[in-house]
């Protein structure tokens, strides 16, 4: 111990006078973006066994201000990012400057209201488009860290963790990005997976947050490396950045010391340490206890199951409904603990107004036993929805979400009652299905073997000999109207390049238009801008929901950025009949 904190202090002083020398060649010029896919499995052997000095001086670079705080790698996070993300853009349609002609206060208030939003799926691919793009930042009235922050919360909101972590290795050089390493190594860690959360380390080496340098150190110790792990633990300890706690538990993991039950809730590190320094560890988790909370005894199987909860005691089963909400019990755990309850005929009978007498977990179970009682659809309705009503007062709906479907999908919606068709089909899971196939009807254009195309089926030579065939069998038939949709898919055939002959061009009138801001910003080159605008008019609603102005808008955009995948996808999904 003695020589590794020696030792530290030497390390220490190389280190200052290795920053000193860094910082006389600050100004020389160098590349900090290179749009190149790494392996990940080659950058995780890279790091996996470095010397230990050079593990520490690529994971945290130390300086000390006036009041001798630590600033990890901060030449790093104050560079000038120019670009941050994933996709190449010509593989969408889009130019590396999609953003550049922008004005920043339209870009951040359309991702307000997009972010904030139940969007689609198809929305979601659009925005994953526009945000993971590799591309300029946008720098008119909206600064580096506020777009890059909209990058992060949608990774994060997306939950997708390769995706985060192929971010992190393609954009190393990208700032704040401490908060999505913060958000995948504490996802994992509570849910009880070390190992996985230590992960991230080795693909993002470069540190500037002092709880995940505190982490980092956990890490190093967990993977075996103690000596490194000593060695940033003195250096950081050095600058007073080592709090008591975190002390005493890395003096037990490094065996200088014996286990002890302190206990902290100050974060998920602090709670996995507490747990991990003590083998008498023992908690009873609160009603405002933190959701990682919830999550990581789960995973560590050190709460008790929901059968053991005892009905007198209110505080638990409160704890039992907060917990299912949070999805660490089954919905079904819970409904069989309100079976447990006792309650009289009177109250049974009259239980849509003897719950309001009860108190209120008390209430919920006196409703879902007159709920099993229920014959009469209309009762069944009835009960399921005072007993939803009464979760979702609460703000515990999801203890409530899943079993209430199951509920209601014994039901014929042909027997609901018009005062409750709407609860009915807010709720209903409909029944899953086959996936249709499409059947081709050639009295309409949109619903032809002209798909075939879009399909990848038909080569462009091809499709273009059977659209100018199939309007000549139209020119013929005086009777045919051409719908919207007919239309659309014309036009995108003619955008991948198919010639239709002149004597066929006034069969229809395509009097679609772009409205003057989608116009400004297609001229403008204002790519990325126009997607996020295009999600705030979709929003929250699928492709077959679309109304047909929408969905004109929506083809029409793709043809003219040439994103003919997306375009694709679109047509196949709302022209064909399907069966």
């Amino acid at each position: 111990m003695k020589i590794l904190k020696l030792l530290s202090k030497i390390i220490f002083q190389l280190t200052l006078l290795l920053l000193f020398i860094n910082n006389t060649l600050a100004n020389e010029p160098i590349d900090i973006w290179k749009i190149e896919k790494k392996d990940f499995d080659k950058v995780n052997n890279s790091t996996s066994n470095p010397p230990a000095t050079d593990n520490l001086n690529i994971n945290t670079s130390l300086s000390i201000n006036s009041n001798s705080k630590i600033l990890i790698n901060e030449a790093i996070e104050s560079s000038s990012i120019k670009l941050a993300g994933l996709y190449d853009p010509a593989q969408n349609g889009l130019k590396i400057d999609m953003w550049s002609n922008s004005d920043g206060e339209s870009i951040k208030s359309i991702l307000r209201k997009n972010l904030n939003k139940n969007l689609s799926e198809f929305s979601k691919k659009i925005l994953d488009i526009a945000l993971l793009t590799n591309s300029y930042i946008p720098t008119n009235n909206i600064t580096e860290k506020e777009f890059l922050e909209f990058k992060f919360i949608h990774l994060i909101k997306k939950k997708d963790f390769e995706l985060i972590k192929n971010f992190l290795i393609n954009n190393s050089e990208v700032s704040n990005k401490n908060k999505l390493i913060k958000f995948y190594a504490e996802y994992f860690l509570s849910k009880s997976d070390a190992r996985k959360a230590c992960e991230i380390f080795n693909v993002s080496n470069v540190i500037s947050d002092l709880y995940l340098n505190k982490f980092k150190i956990y890490c190093l110790i967990l993977d075996d490396k103690k000596e490194q792990a000593q060695l940033l633990f003195d250096l950081s300890n050095e600058l007073g950045e080592i709090d008591t706690f975190f002390e005493n538990k890395f003096n037990i993991m490094m065996g200088y010391s014996a286990k002890d039950k302190i206990i902290s809730e100050e974060n998920i590190l602090y709670f996995h340490l507490s747990h991990k320094t003590n083998s008498e560890f023992n908690y009873e988790p609160k009603i405002d206890s933190p959701k990682y909370i919830w999550s990581y005894l789960s995973s560590s199987n050190i709460l008790k199951n929901a059968s053991s909860f005892d009905i007198e005691s209110p505080d638990e089963l409160r704890l039992l409904e907060k917990a299912t909400h949070e999805g660490i019990f089954e919905e079904a755990e819970l409904l069989e603990t309100y079976k447990k309850f006792q309650f009289n005929l009177t109250q049974l009978l009259n239980a849509r107004d003897a719950y309001k007498l009860l108190p209120d977990y008390e209430g919920r179970a006196l409703l879902y036993q007159r709920l099993l009682l229920s014959v009469d659809v209309e009762q069944r309705l009835s009960m399921a929805s005072e007993l939803y009503n009464s979760f979702q007062k609460i703000k515990l709906d999801n203890a409530f979400n899943n079993e209430i479907k199951l509920i209601l999908n014994k039901i014929k919606k042909d027997n609901v009652p018009s005062n409750y068709t709407t609860f009915y089909e807010n709720h209903i899971k409909n029944k899953l299905t086959k996936e249709k196939k499409i059947k081709f009807n050639n009295k309409k254009i949109h619903q032809s073997k002209l798909l075939n195309y879009f399909l990848n089926k038909t080569s462009l030579p091809k499709a273009e000999k059977e659209t100018n065939d199939f309007l000549k069998k139209i020119k013929r038939n005086k009777k045919y109207i051409f719908s919207a949709k007919d239309i659309i898919l014309i036009e995108s055939l003619k955008a991948d390049g198919i010639k239709i002959d002149k004597k066929y061009s006034n069969l229809y009138e395509n009097n679609f238009k772009f409205s003057p801001d989608i116009k400004k910003m297609l001229s403008n080159g204002e790519l990325g801008l126009l997607l996020i605008k295009i999600v705030d008019i979709i929003g929250e609603n699928e492709l077959e929901d679309l109304d047909i102005n929408t969905l004109n808008l929506l083809v029409s955009t793709m043809n003219e950025i040439k994103n003919f995948d997306l375009r694709n996808e679109i047509l196949i999904e709302v022209l064909p009949l399907k069966v």
